[in-house]
Order: structure tokens, then sequence, then C-alpha cells
């Protein structure tokens, strides 16, 4: 696939829509995540559009006036990129492409594009290229439209078409190569974790951007890839940590995102066997952002596509030196209090509170709070250890054969 190499920002603008299952507060966050993707991509958002529609067109996505208003400003503004919030048919592409005359691209082309720029192991490129191919093959068609062969009728069948299906075939052939690769690999992979023995495993999940990488390195004190853009790491590391007197693995793997691709899902699938394989998770929260109960819920959704929702489980919220609650005014009578405003001790006093000793408030970059961070893991870790070898548990006198205490 076509690598980026111009460094320099491509000037976009966005496109979303309105609808009775996607309020617009709901848009605006959508959007706001979708520009901070195309940032982390090499792209500078000039303008957002968005319309309020009961559907998305079939045709074009958006209305034809509000595709006016966009190819208008397109034009005026030289913008060489239109990135659409949601995934668009290979129609819609075509047919948006040949109005505003630009680079179209919607939220999983983009998203595969970071994950293209990001995949730094042969494995990962290997993952990235079959979910690229994967999203390409029914796109085809609109590629060839240089080829006016493709309308059919008397003399027009031709090369148009034979060159689609050549290329249909060149990409079916390239997706059953990476398969065959990927299967080879997962096979390598499956014997590295039966080979690393018994330790306990302890895998870091959560949304993009919440600090994973940084507590990794925090805690294992290694080297870690990590940078406040979506998607740093793609390659599952795993390291040797031990507190105290007890080793276990710890693995960071990719981060989770509203809207994953589904291709990106089925390809990452060996790379979530990380998450699969762990004794336990430490599911980490960046407190910070205001709609960090929802990436909780999206993290969940993934993690019981993968059935692995109801795994030991720790709540780390991250980031809380940057926790700021709204402030509402004394003389303001009007603002009604919602969870924006709560301060970190209301939030425990929340749902949280019914988590117990399974949460924990951090600040992985500032390193706040992670003794005790290490003290609940170790403690967690323990129980796991010593449930998995009963009679091996002379080192901990005061628990019995199943981990609890006596």
């Amino acid at each position: 696939m076509i690598e980026k190499t111009d460094l320099s920002y491509e000037k976009a603008v966005l496109i979303g829509i309105i609808t009775k299952d996607q309020n617009e507060d709901k848009l605006e966050e959508y959007l706001d995540e979708l520009e901070f993707l195309t940032y982390t991509a090499g792209g500078e958002v000039a303008k957002r559009f968005s319309q309020k529609m009961d559907f998305p067109n079939p045709k074009t996505f958006i209305g034809t006036g509000k595709m006016e208003e966009v190819r208008n400003y397109v034009s005026d503004n030289e913008i060489g990129t239109a990135i659409f919030d949601d995934e668009l048919s290979p129609a819609q592409q075509k047919n948006i492409e040949k109005i505003l005359k630009c680079k179209v691209l919607d939220r999983t082309n983009l998203i595969l594009d970071i994950f293209a720029q990001r995949a730094q192991t042969s494995y990962a490129r290997t993952q990235v290229e079959l979910a690229q191919y994967e999203y390409l093959l029914p796109r085809l068609a609109g590629m060839w439209t240089h080829l006016e062969r493709q309308r059919g009728g008397i003399g027009m069948r031709g090369p148009g078409e034979t060159e689609i299906e050549t290329d249909r075939r060149i990409v079916r052939d390239k997706i059953s190569l990476l398969k065959k690769k990927l299967a080879t690999i997962d096979k390598q992979m499956e014997i590295q974790r039966g080979n690393r023995g018994q330790l306990v495993r302890v895998a870091l999940v959560g949304y993009t951007n919440v600090g994973k990488s940084t507590l990794m390195n925090t805690i294992s004190k290694s080297e870690v890839f990590a940078e406040n853009k979506l998607f740093a790491t793609l390659d599952t590391t795993v390291r040797k940590v031990v507190i105290r007197n007890l080793p276990f693995l710890l693995s960071d793997t990719v981060g989770f995102i509203r809207k994953l691709p589904t291709q990106l899902v089925e390809s990452f699938k060996s790379t979530l066997d990380e998450v699969r394989e762990a004794d336990l998770l430490l599911h980490v929260v960046d407190i910070s952002h205001p709609n960090f109960e929802e990436h909780i819920d999206s993290v969940n959704q993934i993690l019981d596509e993968i059935k692995s929702v109801d795994k030991p489980t720790i709540m780390v919220f991250n980031k809380i030196d940057q926790y700021v609650p709204e402030e509402i005014a004394e003389d303001d009578l009007i603002t009604e209090k919602t969870s924006a405003h709560y301060t970190l001790t209301e939030w425990k006093q929340t749902w949280m509170n019914r988590l117990g000793d399974k949460v924990l408030f951090i600040s992985a970059l500032e390193k706040e709070n992670m003794e005790h961070f290490r003290k609940k893991v170790y403690e967690a870790v323990r129980k796991i250890h010593i449930t998995r070898f009963p009679y091996n548990n002379f080192l901990y006198p005061e628990y019995d054969k199943y981990g609890e205490e006596k």
C-alpha cells in the first residue's frame, strides 16, 4: 500500500450528520475525535460541516444543498481531503469524489491510514495490509473510472471489465497470501506464549491515548513508545515485571476506539489474544476526558466481543493530574450540577464505589499514587499465583491454598 512521505499537514474538512440516534452534542464529540484522528494522520482541519437528516443519502451521504456548500468551500480554500465520520459505501465514495474533486476518506480509511503509519514490526504491517486490502476490494470498481468501457453496450465490452476483474483477482490472492502469513506468525506467537511458563499474565487494556504505554514504562522501567496521539502503540509489548518478590508478565495492547473498523478487529485478532489469555486486566481510563464513561463502555463492548469482559479487572483511572471539573459560580442559580462538575472525591462516591478495592486513581506521567497502584497489582497477582500453585504458597502463610486470606 502507498505510504505517506509528505510530512506537511494536509488541509481537510470534516463531515458528519445529526440523526435520531446521534444528536448534535454526540456528533460534536465524534467530530472532536475525528479531528484528533486527522491530526494524528498528518492533517489539519480547516472546517467542519454537519447536517440534520433522518438517514444518510444513499448516493452522496449528505444532501444536495450541503454537498454544494462543501464543494464551494473545498474549491475556494484549496482543500485536499474531505473526511466523513461514518463509513461510506463504494458508490457514495465514488459519487462524492466526482462532485468535490478531492480525496475522500471515511473514518475507517483514516484509521487504516494511521495504522499503516504506526505499524513497526513485520507482524503489525501484515495485519494492517490485510485490513487495507479487505477494505479496498469492494471499492476497486470506482478506481477504474478513467476507463470509459465500464458502461456496457455495443463496442463497450472491452478491457475495462477485464482489468477490474484482474485487479480483483490480484487483491483476493493477496488477501489469501496475507492470511496464510498471519496464520504462520500466529502459530509462532502461540508457541512463544506457551514458552513463557506459568507466570501470571497481566494485560493493559483501554481506549486509545489513555496512557497505557506511559504506565507500562513506569511499571516496567522499559522504553515503550508513548505519544499524545491516537494509536501510538500497535505492536503488543510484553515485559517481565517484578513487584517485591513476585514476577509476572505485563503486556501493552493496541488501544480501542469507537466505530473501530471490523477489518481491524479481525486482522488484529492475534494481538487481542494477549488480552484473551491474560489472567488479570488493568483497564486504564483517561479520567480527564469529558466522555470517559463512554470510552469504558466502548472498551467493554470489544472485550465482550473477544469473550474477555468477565476476567478479573482493576479499573485504573489515569491522568488525575489533568482532571479539572467544570465550575458553577456561586450566584449561578440556573445551571444544574451534573457529572461534569464532580470532583474526584464525588466521582468516588458514584458507581465507582461499587467496584470496592478494584479501582485506582493515578497519574502515570507524574507518578502520583504509584505505590498504591503497585500494592494493589501485587495483591491481585499474588492471589492468582497462589491459586495456580496451591501447594507452593509457603511464601504467603497468611493465605490459604485458594488465595483467600485466613
